[in-house]
């Protein structure tokens, strides 16, 4: 989830790398710090374009939080999150993770969300010898710098994302003549969508339409037109979360249903996207996902059932990958039995993680050696179609119906 995503704004980030520049405002999950407490550092986009995306996330780290406590802390102390808000800046995120470490010296860092702010964050992680899990941000160019106390705590990266989709469709006996693609200027989006592109190129599928928009765009109602004029069997969309449905909403506004559509992120959104595009609008919508709340694997029913109760409200996807950032840091946390940063990197090398996820295990880059979940809204819910070992349904709905009025 990036602003100007597909730089990084690289430059201008590295050169603040050792400034512990003013921090925007800050906040933490508990009221008062004791001085023996277990303190893990964030800066989060709270507020600005990420904030949707942060608000669950945050949520995440705090069911932890609060499960973790509950069961006596972190080796024998109890956890505290130091929080910063850095309004989705690049040089904000990078002056919030020099405070936590240099002036509120935490014990351990955790990481933030979009490709946009992990890139940068994670340096500053790297440069201090600090231990950094990430709950978002897979872009290839955050794990090609060779930093070894780097982990990413989702099954798949943006490179490896369009697998699912991609062979779903290459396994259909009948493949759609024609293929749209739209994305937003982002490594997040343009990687995945990228790859399907070439994938059903070689498949035989006729592009008819492609285009990349800038992540301010507001009005897709020019794009939605152009795509019902090229009238693709197919429409993949890279998209965030606002602009996933602001093209769903164009394209009901221009009359045009593909026959199959697949959208990153957003119709994960399972609290925001039926609201956003209309309940019975969401029926056959594929995307692709790290998790689903009917997970059998151990400690996802807690989780869901302690967000639930603690918020009130569903736990997003967002959600969960934080608080599998904080089963990864704690599982690294007490296997070690202190806190050595390089002994705690070199433990989660060598060894699997049990997480809600799924089991996770990593490169030597912090890459995972695992796939996302292809999903389909059938019948109001986001379900699980591939693989068939997670599959929450046994069958896929073919084709999509025409939006609702």
């Amino acid at each position: 989830m990036t602003i100007d995503r597909r730089s990084f704004l690289l430059g201008a980030s590295l050169l603040s790398l050792t400034t512990a520049c003013g921090s925007s405002g800050s906040s933490s999950s508990s009221s008062s710090s004791s001085s023996n407490s277990l303190k893990i550092g964030a800066s989060l986009p709270l507020t600005g374009p990420a904030a949707d995306v942060a608000d669950p996330g945050y949520k995440g780290y705090q069911v932890w939080q609060s499960q973790i406590n509950t069961r006596g802390g972190l080796l024998g102390r109890k956890v505290e999150f130091v929080i910063l808000d850095d309004g989705f800046d690049q040089n904000t995120v990078v002056s919030n993770y020099n405070r936590l470490i240099t002036q509120d010296r935490v014990d351990l860092l955790i990481g933030t969300f979009s490709s946009f702010l992990n890139l940068p964050a994670s340096t500053v992680a790297d440069r201090n010898r600090m231990l950094y899990i990430e709950p978002s941000g897979g872009a290839a160019d955050i794990f090609s710098r060779g930093h070894t106390r780097l982990f990413f705590s989702q099954p798949g990266t943006t490179d490896t994302a369009h697998r699912p989709f991609a062979a779903y469709v290459e396994g259909l006996k009948e493949r759609p003549a024609t293929a749209a693609y739209l994305y937003q200027d982002d490594p997040s989006t343009d990687v995945p969508v990228q790859n399907l592109q070439k994938t059903f190129e070689g498949l035989g599928i006729e592009t008819v339409y492609g285009q990349k928009y800038p992540p301010d765009t507001k009005n897709f109602d020019a794009i939605a037109n152009a795509i019902r004029q090229t009238n693709p069997a197919l429409l993949v969309h890279g998209a965030l979360e606002v602009d996933g449905v602001a093209v769903v909403q164009a394209l009901q506004r221009v009359g045009f249903t593909p026959s199959i559509l697949y959208q990153t992120r957003a119709p994960s959104s399972v609290n925001t996207y039926p609201q956003a595009i209309g309940a019975t609008n969401t029926e056959a919508v594929f995307t692709a996902g790290s998790w689903h709340p009917a997970s059998k694997y151990p400690g996802n029913a807690e989780f869901v059932a302690d967000y639930r109760k603690q918020f009130k409200q569903e736990p997003s996807e967002d959600a969960a990958n934080s608080y599998t950032a904080a089963q990864v840091l704690q599982a690294g946390v007490q296997a070690v039995g202190k806190l050595d940063q390089d002994a705690i990197a070199a433990w989660l090398h060598a060894n699997t993680v049990d997480t809600i996820v799924g089991p996770l295990k990593w490169d030597k880059r912090g890459v995972p050696d695992g796939s996302l979940l292809l999903m389909q809204w059938q019948r109001g819910k986001l379900e699980v179609v591939a693989p068939a070992s997670a599959a929450t349904v046994t069958s896929v709905i073919a084709a999509k119906p025409s939006w609702a009025t």
